[in-house]
């Protein structure tokens, strides 16, 4: 018997509309759903340990505010106040961090210039991390850091507080008040540059980034104690500072790097064929 007799169609125009269609269609939506479950954070992976951070610090800092003093009474005299703000060396090491910050601007809008001559599967895959740094800095420190927090929350400065010699009463975390009017104290943008740099060493070959991350890691803590030194920000400024734009780099890290649906990767043994040849 052909095909036609035995249901109007032959065998190779039947309709995707019996068992093996539906069972098709089961499979396709269950890829589907496993790319939108992969697309997820999980818990333990960067979005969810700097959430973690974020609110555990700001509960921590809410509980025990006294932390805050009791950091910044470590760099103040009553005679002198925060003396070391004018330390020669430790201004000159305050301002190599625009330095630093403006050679690796430069530096990424030079290498996303190169690569978008180059072209080719390879360069999209280096440019994304370009195109994220440049967007990680944009809207971590530049956008939600000093155009958000330090321009509407108010919070005073230890060297503005009474504590401290001002006349502002201290103010706690996420907490927006009136006695400060702009650039204050929550949260710290250099602490916020300064975790960006350590985000930079997405940058640099795997096998490099274990010696290189421990001096940048060490650079980018002590610009951040520098502030504490100074007076200018309180202990749960730098610490939220870092702990937010870190939040902000694994989200969009997340989405613009490492989201699925992106093209894949060449493996080095793909990207080596083309040179071979």
């Amino acid at each position: 018997m052909t095909g036609i007799e035995l249901g109007g169609w032959p065998d190779a125009a039947r309709p995707a509309t019996g068992r093996g269609g539906w069972r098709r269609r089961a499979a396709l939506a269950l890829s589907r759903a496993g790319l939108a479950a992969a697309a997820l954070p999980r818990p333990q992976g960067p979005i969810g340990l700097c959430l973690t951070a974020v609110v555990g610090f700001s509960v921590l800092f809410l509980a025990f505010p006294g932390l805050d003093l009791a950091a910044s009474e470590l760099f103040y005299r009553a005679e002198t106040g925060f003396d070391l703000s004018q330390n020669p060396l430790l201004r000159a090491f305050r301002k190599s961090a625009d330095l630093c910050l403006a050679v690796l601007v430069i530096g990424l809008i030079v290498r996303l210039g190169w690569l978008a001559a180059r072209r080719g599967p390879g360069a999209v895959v280096q440019a994304r991390r370009s195109g994220f740094l440049l967007a990680a800095l944009a809207i971590g420190p530049g956008l939600v850091v000093n155009g958000l927090l330090k321009s509407h929350w108010g919070r005073p400065r230890p060297v503005m507080v009474d504590v401290f010699g001002g006349e502002a009463p201290y103010q706690p975390v996420w907490r927006i008040s009136e006695w400060c009017q702009s650039n204050c104290s929550f949260t710290s943008g250099e602490a916020s540059s300064a975790a960006w740099m350590v985000a930079a060493l997405v940058l640099v070959p795997a096998g490099w980034r274990p010696a290189l991350a421990g001096p940048v890691v060490a650079y980018a803590f002590l610009l951040s104690l520098n502030r504490l030194a100074f007076g200018g920000h309180f202990l749960s400024d730098v610490v939220l500072s870092w702990s937010i734009s870190g939040l902000i780099f694994a989200v969009l890290f997340r989405l613009m790097v490492r989201a699925p649906g992106l093209a894949r990767r060449p493996r080095p043994s793909e990207a080596a064929t083309p040179a071979a040849a």
